[in-house]
């Protein structure tokens, strides 16, 4: 009797292991096979990451910080503020080259006054021009005169030599004139030549204002596109210097793309604009479709800080790698939810 229970145990033990193993075999023909056509069919890696532009924000002046208004991981828009700079001295810099451009502008209006009264004097001088050419005109007539009396013996020597000394006096009162006026020309330009050297201060102080201006509008730092921040390293009251890193910034507004570094050998019929499957280790039921946007020049390993020289003698044949750009099409469910850094399986599919 026990006997006969025995063997019905042992029978039922036998079932159950059968079955189960023709389960684990079909099991495992149907995994293989999917492998196996799935090898077939796609080139894959599990090298590969989603990616974007991750861009430093910096500071364009010197100053202590007087706000932060951005917190750790915080999304953003273009154009929010993210950090304010104690803008005090930048603004005594503004007030004091806006006065000196003010003074400028004012001593172009004294400028003026001196080129209008110049020029009168020279009018003036032209006129005294006139009336002593008119003068010398007179006398050398009344001379002519004169000497044609003399040489008649109708006129005396003591008279012809009175009207000759009022000639010479009329002659360098008209030299004088036209000295007079030249010398009036010639201060006239002297004066314009100084405005326009005015004018060129004027556009040097116009040029610090703006600079000025520049350096004030820098004590508020914006954000440059829609992103989400990083992580948070400065506080109030901190001394930052122009060019210091204050945060960092993940560009929301380039969209998202995946690097796939594929093995040399996978990469022969793939092209770009070819679409591509992938699948986020964080989302694992959930498919993402993209397309192939660039293929890399060179290896990974040629890009690297140390590029691996194959002349020194210790050279391993292995498969390298070449980084494929896959863009990731931007309209599908939880898009938003990918991260920078995120693991990922890519397939692409085999072409003839």
């Amino acid at each position: 009797m026990s006997t006969h229970k025995q063997s019905k145990t042992d029978q039922a033990i036998s079932r159950i292991t059968t079955i189960t193993a023709l389960i684990v075999l079909v099991v495992l023909l149907v995994w293989g096979g999917k492998t196996v056509l799935s090898y077939m069919k796609y080139e894959e890696t599990n090298d590969a990451q989603i990616d974007e532009y991750i861009n430093p924000v910096t500071a364009r002046v010197s100053g202590y910080v007087k706000e932060v208004r951005f917190e750790e991981n915080q999304e953003v828009k273009k154009g929010d503020t993210l950090v304010l700079i104690d803008d005090d001295d930048y603004t005594v810099q503004q007030d004091e080259a806006a006065a000196s451009l003010l003074n400028a502008e004012a001593q172009v209006a004294v400028q003026q006054s001196n080129i209008r009264t110049a020029q009168a004097g020279a009018a003036v001088s032209s006129a005294k021009i006139a009336s002593a050419k008119a003068k010398l005109w007179k006398q050398q007539a009344e001379y002519d005169r004169y000497k044609k009396l003399y040489d008649a013996e109708s006129a005396t020597r003591q008279q012809l030599e009175t009207i000759e000394s009022l000639l010479q006096v009329a002659q360098a009162e008209y030299q004088a004139a036209k000295e007079d006026y030249a010398a009036a020309l010639s201060k006239t330009n002297d004066i314009k030549a100084q405005s326009d050297v005015l004018q060129s201060e004027i556009k040097r102080r116009q040029a610090v204002v703006k600079r000025n201006n520049l350096n004030t509008s820098y004590t508020v730092i914006l954000a440059p596109y829609d992103g989400k921040m990083g992580r948070r390293t400065i506080q109030p009251g901190q001394l930052v210097q122009n060019g210091q890193t204050l945060a960092y910034i993940v560009d929301r507004s380039q969209g998202k793309w995946v690097v796939a570094n594929f093995k040399e050998t996978q990469i022969a019929r793939m092209h770009v604009g070819e679409e591509v499957s992938v699948e986020i280790d964080a989302f694992p039921n959930v498919s993402f479709t993209g397309k192939i946007e660039s293929l890399s020049g060179a290896t990974g390993s040629r890009f690297s800080l140390l590029p691996p020289d194959n002349s020194t003698g210790n050279f391993v044949k292995i498969a390298q790698r070449i980084p494929v750009r896959i863009r990731l099409a931007a309209q599908q469910v939880d898009f938003e939810k990918l991260n920078a850094g995120m693991s990922a399986i890519v397939k692409v599919k085999k072409n003839d």
